[in-house]
């Protein structure tokens, strides 16, 4: 019998070996956007990364008659009253004329904001919220969080993102440090599929 096919519904490289690292082991066959170069783009117009999350794996399960995996996440500053949000990856649009910005001119501009706040007033969260469309309507969600504070400066050369600005209490240093396999364990992104493992382990026989 062939293994039941899943599609993740991102093109952004980092996030796909960051998705197949997390779901690895489950018997399921993992297929990305790049692997359907015709669909459209499916835009993010959603108030909360839940209506994002939600509105693209549908999206996606529709157009590809495959179960679809779809997550929305960003970080969340307090000080900045939860911005970026569901902007993270468009954080610093306003500076490229348009185009998609690189995670460092996100960054870049993140810090210029949080000039002068102490430390104790930089706290912040890695957000994520995920979603399981089934071409049947079915939708099954799941979110986790990774506490922080954004650092005075970028370090580290693993992850994207935010990752270089992050400063995980936990381990005492920016995420942008840590080896792929703790990031793995301990991300917002993973807390949320270990959630929705369960899940696809309960209806792999559907899928």
């Amino acid at each position: 019998m062939a293994a039941p096919t899943l599609v993740m519904a991102t093109r952004n490289a980092g996030k796909v070996r960051e998705l197949r690292d997390l779901l690895q082991g489950l018997g399921i066959e993992l297929l990305s956007l790049a692997d359907f170069p015709d669909l459209p783009e499916i835009p993010e117009e959603g108030a909360t990364f839940l209506e994002n999350a939600s509105f693209k794996a549908k999206e996606v399960a529709r157009l590809t008659h495959l179960p679809a995996l779809a997550d929305d996440s960003g970080l969340e500053v307090a000080a900045l009253e939860g911005r970026p949000g569901v902007f993270s990856a468009r954080y610093a649009q306003d500076r490229t004329g348009g185009a998609i910005p690189s995670d460092a001119n996100n960054w870049r501009k993140l810090l210029e904001e949080m000039q002068g706040i102490p430390w104790e007033e930089r706290w912040a969260r890695f957000v994520c919220e995920i979603a399981l469309a089934l071409p049947d309507g079915r939708i099954f969600t799941a979110q986790g969080e990774c506490p922080g504070y954004i650092a005075n400066e970028p370090k580290g050369e693993h992850g994207f993102g935010y990752d270089p600005v992050f400063w995980v209490p936990e381990f005492g240093c920016h995420m942008a440090e840590l080896e792929p396999a703790i990031k793995n364990r301990i991300s917002h992104r993973a807390r949320a599929l270990a959630a929705l493992r369960e899940i696809l382990v309960s209806i792999k026989d559907e899928l």
